[in-house]
Formats: structure tokens, sequence, C-alpha cells
């Protein structure tokens, strides 16, 4: 896990229409329920921030950003990236309770969703780097239609490899490409007289026939795809010795029961889609705290219990 803050790589103009339209989404309209429980209030509320399932905590500038487009502010009492035992508490909010429970659902739902891509990835990166493997563990474009973003924030944050953010940053072609184009010598002409070099190749492939052939026609990444592991290491071996300077990635049937299986001296990328399609979100809930010591008691209910892995 790097120590960097990751925060940094997020434009604020990106996360500030991000909360906007995850606010638009979920409070369209008169927000009734949220009029009713502001009619007696008194100034600003506190409203804790409790973690209740163990998982990587991710996703906080996004958390942030709805909740300070709400009109709320966030005081952090764990860092992002630490492994969070239940009950942690992990952030104060305070803010007009109309803005806290606007703020809740949408807040509540990127970090969890975030959290439980990023449990994940660390769970798959640390068995990697156990195994003594030199390569790099990543997700996919397998993502959820308009939270690219925040998922691919999850990965890095759990120590796992993005890929490609999208179609514009790498060119792949993968297998309706080829068939569509003629062949993969035809397609990688075809892409040569328009991108130059400015952007690197990636061809997916089904056999080493394939692969070599696009190796030989300029190929930068050789994706072998639905290869069962015994021949992956064969293609990959013969790949790496026909061409060392290319880069192979394995795709296709690996989870995080079999990854051991993919991981070899010649395989330099195993990109898992499971990493943003499959994971469980981490359990998450905002209480006001006069809500919780009327529920609870006037003990502390949420102590701090958390590993920090930064």
């Amino acid at each position: 896990m790097t120590s960097c803050d990751l925060r940094l790589l997020l434009p604020r103009c990106r996360l500030q229409q991000l909360a906007r339209e995850w606010l638009a989404e979920d409070a369209p309209w008169l927000d009734f329920a949220g009029w009713a429980a502001s009619r007696d209030e008194q100034g600003c509320q506190e409203a804790v921030l409790l973690c209740k399932s163990v998982g990587v905590l991710a996703g906080c500038p996004f958390f942030q950003a709805v909740c300070e487009e709400a009109g709320c502010s966030v005081e952090w009492e764990c860092r992002e990236g630490t492994w969070l035992q239940p009950v942690t508490r992990v952030a104060i909010v305070r803010g007009h309770v109309t803005d806290l429970l606007l703020a809740e659902r949408s807040a509540l739902n990127v970090l969890s969703r975030v959290s439980g891509v990023a449990t994940l990835a660390r769970q798959v990166s640390e068995q990697a780097q156990a195994a003594g493997w030199q390569g790099q563990v990543t997700g996919t474009r397998k993502t959820t239609p308009g939270f690219r973003l925040a998922e691919k924030y999850g990965l890095l944050v759990g120590g796992a490899g993005t890929h490609r953010y999208g179609m514009s940053d790498l060119i792949m072609l993968k297998d309706n490409h080829i068939w569509a184009m003629g062949g993969v010598r035809k397609a990688l002409h075809a892409l040569r007289s328009l991108a130059g070099c400015t952007l690197k190749v990636e061809v997916e492939c089904r056999s080493l026939e394939e692969a070599l052939e696009a190796a030989e026609a300029g190929a930068d990444i050789i994706m072998l795809d639905n290869f069962n592991p015994e021949e992956l290491h064969q293609a990959a071996l013969s790949l790496k010795t026909a061409f060392p300077g290319v880069v192979v990635e394995a795709s296709g049937g690996v989870s995080p029961q079999n990854l051991l299986q993919f991981l070899g001296p010649h395989v330099d990328v195993v990109s898992m889609g499971c990493l943003t399609q499959g994971p469980p979100s981490i359990d998450f809930s905002l209480k006001l705290s006069r809500g919780l010591k009327y529920t609870m008691g006037t003990s502390d209910p949420c102590p701090a219990s958390s590993t920090d892995l930064q």
C-alpha cells in the first residue's frame, strides 16, 4: 500500500460534479421527511460515521464531496487505506439536520462501494505479493456506469492497478475489433497510421499463434485471454523468448480463489474484472449523535478499532 495521498489525484471539479449528480438523483424534488425532521432544529448537529464490518476504508474524497455539496463538514478520525474492524468510529459529520439527511444515503453508498473494491483489491494484491510475484494485479473496464472514477480510485487505495481508464488512454483490440478489421495485421496497421507512437496498443489474443502475430506486427501488450494456467505459462514463455520487450497480460477466468495459478515469471499483468464487479460493499452507517445516546445509552457505542496499514 502506497503512503502517498491519493486524494491529490482527483480533480476537485470532477468530485463536485459527481456529488451534484448523486445528490440530484436521490433528491430530485421535495424532501418532505427532511423538512419534518428539521422543524424544531436548533443550529448544527453532529452525526457519527460508523464502520460495522471488516474492510479497507476507501472513497473518503467522494464521501466528503457529497457532504460538502450538501452544506456539511467532515472531520476524519481514520485515514484512508486503514483496515477497519467493527465497530469503528470513522468520522464526525456536522451540519443542519436537513443537510445531514440529504447527504446521508449518497455519501454512504459511495463509501461502502469504494471500500468494498479496495478491500478485495488489497486481498488479491497481498496474495500476489506473498507469492513473490513481481507483476501487478489490475482491474478492468468492467465498472458500474457513471461510477468508474470512484471504483478505479478504490483499486488504487487497495494496492491494485487500474488498467486503462477508458477507450482513449490505451488502444485495445479485442476479438470483435480484429474480426471487423480483417485480422490482427490489418488492424494494427490501420491504428498506427492514426495513433502514431503516442499511444500503446494492446491486442487480445486467443491463441499463441495470434499472440506471436500481434507481437511481430508491433503490439506493445499482448493479452492472453481465457488461457488455462498451463497453456498460459507456455505461451508467455514463447512470447518473451521471441519478443523480450512485449508486456504479457493474463485475463479471463481469474478469481481470488485461483489467482496463484496465473502468476508466473513471464506474466507481467493479471487483470480481474471481479475486482469491480464482484466485491461486497462494506457496511457503514451515519447516526446523529443524539440518536446514538438515545438508543445505546451514554457509553461509547463506537470505540476506535482499526489497524492502520499506511
